[in-house]
């Protein structure tokens, strides 16, 4: 992750069930839906005008630091996640293995 994004706080904003960045005035998010140990990243959305920095690469180690912190699962239903996964094995550590595309990450 880029030194500018370290000291951002990850929001898990549970009204609006996703994980959450603000950069710069603009909010990047993760949507996801959540059971008692599993979370499913579902869709990534970086605003245009923070666009092309770094910020859902950042926004998503930001999020899978929380969810291994907390002891959640992942299901990375979201393209962007799983690229991110794929790019990232050590993340790999904290897919749940009934995760379809799991022999593929």
């Amino acid at each position: 992750m880029k030194e500018e994004f370290l000291n951002i706080p990850l929001v898990k904003n549970e009204k609006e069930h996703r994980f959450e960045i603000v950069v710069e005035g603009s909010i990047a998010f993760i949507d996801y839906k959540e059971t008692h140990s599993q979370i499913a990243l579902i869709h990534t959305e970086v605003p245009k005008e923070i666009g092309g920095k770094g910020v859902a690469a950042a926004l998503v180690e930001k999020t899978m630091n929380y969810l291994e912190k907390h002891h959640n699962s992942v299901l990375p239903f979201c393209p962007y996640v799983f690229a991110y996964i794929k790019k990232h094995p050590e993340w790999k550590r904290i897919v749940d293995k009934s995760f379809k595309g799991y022999d593929k990450l």
